[in-house]
């Protein structure tokens, strides 16, 4: 689309799309300032322009220029414009993906109640439409039109993860007979999950299977329609957000469930019990949409579940997600379920409905263009979380558990757990905590300690600058029965795996010379060494751009230091079982 006609649809298309709604927003403004402490981007630095009135300001003009009368003859005196060239477009993308989470902290506290995300949702749609915008926001959208999923996961690693997991919860239950359903035809619930559950962060769903299996719940796993994320939301595509919600909605309908339960998500379950069924044109539905937040309340106050808050004795701090508490209302749930699990809870100040983003919502974790922005004004959740002097932060969504866990890191809020070595806050779900506590009645097997049923064989490439890193990790596989070899830098990690053919490689991003990003990327384009599934196991955040700006297929694995070694082992384990069974399908040699 050349320049011309960019700007030519993208005005066309602001004035089909205002509605009442963004009229209202785009009028009221009083620039009376009530918003300015309220949003993390001003209060970071005190950047005038980053100030929400400020930022709507720059999509305000534009509607001052078509529909303000003196506007349209007087521009001047009302800073009314119309959009004119490509640069025009440039900085709306800067200002309302970059600039902005759309998270309506500064909404709650508008005296005339101007709704930003609103505001942001009409201009990021607009922008979309004309390809201006981040190539992560696209990618996912692109995505979950053609597979159904952001993370486009196939249907049979999907299957293959599922029955991965099946494995692990047997093991850690010490109970043969648990099973993952799949497609169980009038089953109680269907659970919709995050595609990272399955792709990169497996710990908080193996928690809601053993809640559920401890409860004796009625479940199941769906084969589609699974991925509670939906890109609408943040794109302003009211057609993307009917499309997977009807994913999910159709497939529910198809089980005959009751319930349709919802993973700890924000902007999922904001999605799909309150906009989806207007953007997919739905109502009514004949069955249930609630969080697992709610489930799990209930299953404690019934005494399905039974907790025992001995078993998290550090102190834990929640995090409340702007789509769960702001427009959700969802606040006292996880509260409940956290201080039954958990011996020292603490509130951060503010929190609730007045708690600041945690730098990575609408979508801001796909946009690596603009990290280095988010986490310069991740200040005020860094002193949040700082003043609690917790042990670890609990949170209900999983787009937050990664935006914290940047912002700990890129503050280094630390905790010293009794051996004199502080280490980095962890982050984990709500569901984590409770899996946590839970005590195995006497009917089910007493938990024992995991452990393997035989030494895995394999070769891994473990790549990485760091010396310390390198040793760590290759003692830790060989421990475990891996032949290992190493390489600390990226054009040796290149060659070792031309010569060495692993069936692993671990790749840092962070390397001098060739990224680990370029590494990756060369890895990928290159014949014989193509295949070879890579985990990315690395402190800095450029890695994101590898999951959501793909120029090749994503890492099948990923994990930020410092490093879990429980949770490394199982990756470890699911990438090269999946590596081996596709490699049985196809009948390429081990």
């Amino acid at each position: 689309m050349a320049a011309s006609e960019k700007v030519k649809t993208f005005n066309e298309l602001f004035k089909q799309r205002l509605n009442r709604q963004h009229v209202l927003s785009l009028s009221a403004c009083a620039h009376c300032g009530m918003c300015n402490d309220s949003c993390h981007y001003f209060l970071a630095d005190g950047d005038p322009k980053m100030t929400p009135a400020a930022k709507a300001d720059r999509i305000r003009s534009v509607y001052k220029g078509f529909y303000d009368w003196i506007g349209k003859f007087v521009p001047f005196w009302v800073g009314a414009r119309k959009i004119q060239t490509d640069g025009d477009l440039e900085e709306l993308k800067d200002v309302f993906f970059g600039s902005c989470t759309g998270c309506r902290r500064c909404t709650l506290n508008c005296p005339f109640g101007v709704d930003m995300a609103a505001i942001v949702g009409l201009t990021r749609s607009c922008l979309v439409d004309v390809g201006v915008a981040p190539e992560g926001v696209l990618t996912v959208m692109k995505d979950q039109w053609e597979t159904g999923n952001q993370m486009a996961i196939t249907p049979e690693d999907y299957i293959e993860t599922l029955e991965w997991l099946e494995e692990e919860t047997q093991m850690e239950l010490d109970d043969p007979d648990f099973k993952v359903p799949i497609d169980k035809e009038g089953a109680d619930f269907v659970y919709v999950i995050n595609p990272r559950e399955i792709k990169y962060a497996p710990l908080s769903l193996q928690a809601a299977f053993k809640i559920f299996h401890v409860a004796g719940l009625d479940w199941t796993m769906g084969s589609s329609g699974w991925d509670n994320t939906n890109f609408g939301l943040f794109s302003g595509k009211p057609d993307l957000g009917g499309h997977m919600s009807n994913l999910a909605y159709n497939h529910a309908k198809k089980l005959g469930v009751k319930r349709l339960v919802v993973s700890e998500c924000g902007h999922g379950l904001r999605s799909t019990k309150w906009e989806g069924p207007n953007w997919g044109k739905a109502n009514p539905l004949p069955f249930e949409i609630i969080s697992i937040l709610e489930l799990m309340v209930d299953l404690i106050n019934s005494g399905k579940i039974i907790l025992d808050p001995h078993k998290n004795t550090d102190p834990v701090t929640y995090h409340d997600p702007c789509n769960l508490s702001r427009s959700g209302g969802m606040t006292e749930e996880p509260r409940f379920c956290l201080k039954r699990a958990c011996i020292d809870f603490r509130e951060m100040t503010p929190n609730r409905s007045d708690s600041y983003c945690c730098t990575g919502g609408g979508g801001a974790m796909s946009m690596s263009e603009y990290s280095k922005r988010r986490l310069s004004v991740s200040k005020m959740k860094a002193e949040q979380i700082e003043r609690t002097e917790a042990a670890s932060v609990a949170t209900a969504c999983h787009n937050c558990v990664d935006g914290l866990t940047d912002v700990i890191k890129h503050n280094d809020l630390k905790y010293d757990f009794g051996n004199g070595k502080p280490k980095l806050l962890p982050v984990k779900n709500v569901c984590e905590y409770v899996a946590d506590a839970i005590v195995i009645p006497k009917e089910l097997p007493e938990r024992k300690p995991r452990v393997r049923e035989k030494v895995r064989q394999g070769k891994i490439l473990v790549v990485d600058d760091q010396p310390d890193v390198v040793t760590y990790l290759e003692a830790l596989l060989q421990d475990t029965g891996y032949d290992v070899v190493t390489a600390f830098d990226g054009a040796e990690g290149i060659q070792t795996a031309k010569d060495e053919q692993p069936d692993l490689i671990t790749l840092d991003v962070t390397m001098p010379g060739k990224s680990g990003v370029s590494v990756f990327n060369e890895l990928r384009s290159t014949p014989g060494v193509d295949k070879i599934p890579v985990f990315i196991v690395t402190g800095d955040i450029d890695f994101r751009q590898l999951m959501y700006q793909r120029t090749v297929e994503a890492p099948e694995g990923f994990m930020q230091k410092p490093i879990n070694e429980d949770v490394f082992l199982m990756t470890v384990d699911r990438l090269l079982e999946t590596s081996r069974h596709e490699r049985e399908l196809t009948h390429e040699p081990s």
